[in-house]
């Protein structure tokens, strides 16, 4: 079954969408969720995880690895949702996280920022003048987190299928659309895109599990085959068999194999760190 990622802006109607088309389809609807999950595997507090939002990615790098781990432990905490198909997400970074797998429906809600400034005033009863600062500033911050922390522009409309624009389109008749689409063959999962979903799922638990001792790894896996590579030429044979430990850990891990020269070849795989400076 399919998997719609929904990417909005602060009242765009875009978790409206997301909920409203989640109950037609009886899918799962989840956003704040997977940071929640995050958070207790970072173990910091998750207003800190909030505010990573807004503040990327100079909160990240207070800590040691800062972006490397958060974004670790935020993908595997998506895909672990994703595993079980039947959701809808509107939350950070889905389209690019879930981009390759071809069962995943991405979609953008925008709305005009007449109606988004009339919805920011109602809702906190504020001027329109202060209204329209906020969203503004939202919105620089959010793209701002999506170029700094995962190399790409939430703005770029080439990493979605679809862009919908609710202003003559009401917040049902995008439900209806996505509905539609949703049911079309080029979004239901095959069998070599779940084997890609639960590939990467493990790849990613293992990155998180690595993410306090070796966090500029990267890992992949084919069906419960791991290649680590580590471009560390000088690794001792001490610090390999830590990291092989800490990767055997994972349930699901069969083998681990080191890889010094270059990622292995597999072109059915993405990497979701390549982006990350």
């Amino acid at each position: 079954m399919p998997i719609v990622t929904i990417n909005r802006g602060s009242y765009s109607r875009g978790k409206a969408v997301a909920e409203k088309l989640a109950l037609k389809l009886r899918y799962e609807c989840i956003s704040r969720d997977v940071l929640l999950d995050a958070s207790d595997e970072f173990n910091i507090p998750e207003i800190k995880l909030i505010r990573a939002l807004h503040d990327a990615p100079s909160v990240l790098e207070r800590f040691t690895h800062g972006k490397e781990r958060y974004i670790s432990y935020l993908y595997s905490a998506l895909l672990q949702h994703a595993r079980k198909d039947n959701i809808v997400y509107h939350g950070l970074a889905g389209q690019y996280f879930l981009r390759d797998i071809s069962h995943v429906l991405k979609v953008r809600i925008i709305a005009d920022i007449q109606d988004r400034v009339k919805e920011e005033m109602r809702r906190e009863n504020i001027s329109a003048e202060k209204a329209l600062y906020t969203l503004k500033k939202d919105d620089e911050e959010r793209r701002k987190w999506g170029l700094q922390v995962c190399g790409t522009d939430t703005w770029d409309s080439r990493l979605y299928d679809i862009v919908l624009h609710i202003h003559k389109l009401t917040v049902d008749d995008a439900v209806d659309i996505l509905y539609q689409m949703v049911q079309r063959s080029a979004f239901q999962a095959t069998a070599e895109s779940r084997k890609k979903v639960e590939d990467l799922a493990l790849s990613a638990k293992v990155k998180a599990k690595l993410a306090l001792i070796a966090p500029k790894v990267h890992v992949e896996a084919d069906e419960g085959k791991l290649y680590i590579n580590h471009f560390e030429t000088s690794a001792d044979s001490e610090w390999l068999d830590k990291i092989k430990g800490f990767a055997e850990q994972v349930e699901g891990v069969r083998t681990v194999t080191f890889n010094v020269s270059g990622p292995k070849e597999q072109h059915d795989h993405i990497n979701p760190f390549h982006n990350i400076g």
